[in-house]
């Protein structure tokens, strides 16, 4: 079994490694961590080093594949820790075993798909996105990078998300539509048209708040 390492040992890189091992995907080889100590232990899987540490600990064989953990609050580096690792280190995948994926679909690098999630023919999951437990995907639509979708997010067809965006738990967007990036979804926000402008949106029908 590949041995995996994650960047970031808070509440979301501790969820990816209990399901990335818990549903046989990986074993732990640990974390990469900046704000932690070298060496020590979170949940039994040890801190490898800070970032400065992670192609070497590569080279050295610690670790075959590579998941990022920094979350939907931290967009820029999230995006940024991708492009400084992809294609010199192997990007990792986790998809739960409990998660309907159609053969027709796209799944791109270091992408998380929790339990009980749904994507439906044609999908398309761009590189680095996390989508959460029992979100569904329908037919046809396209989540760009970086992206983050919550718990019971429902998609419908043909619809684009853009990346760096933070679709919030319940979040419903209807077919034929397409959200900006650095979009934010507040829990249970109904969208039914478009939204070109960046920010934050909740209700329903969703309207901008800042």
């Amino acid at each position: 079994m590949q041995r995996l390492a994650i960047i970031g040992s808070g509440d979301l890189g501790q969820l990816i490694a209990y399901h990335a091992w818990s549903d046989g995907h990986y074993e732990i080889a640990g974390f990469f961590d900046d704000f932690r100590e070298r060496g020590s232990l979170v949940n039994g899987y040890r801190i490898l080093g800070g970032m400065e540490n992670v192609v070497k600990a590569y080279e050295e064989g610690i670790f075959d594949e590579l998941l990022i953990a920094i979350g939907y609050k931290h967009f820029d580096k999230r995006k940024a820790t991708y492009q400084k690792f992809n294609g010199i280190i192997p990007l990792g995948q986790v998809i739960h075993s409990s998660a309907y994926v159609a053969a027709s679909c796209k799944i791109g690098k270091g992408v998380c798909i929790m339990p009980g999630s749904i994507l439906d023919n044609n999908a398309e999951i761009a590189d680095n996105v996390f989508i959460n437990t029992a979100a569904c995907i329908a037919h046809d639509s396209l989540i760009n990078a970086h992206t983050f979708l919550s718990p019971r997010v429902a998609i419908a067809g043909f619809v684009t998300v853009g990346e760096c965006c933070n679709i919030g738990i319940g979040t419903v967007l209807i077919d034929n539509i397409t959200i900006a990036d650095r979009v934010q979804t507040g829990g249970g926000t109904v969208v039914i048209k478009s939204i070109e402008t960046p920010g934050l949106y909740v209700g329903n029908p969703s309207r901008f708040i800042r």
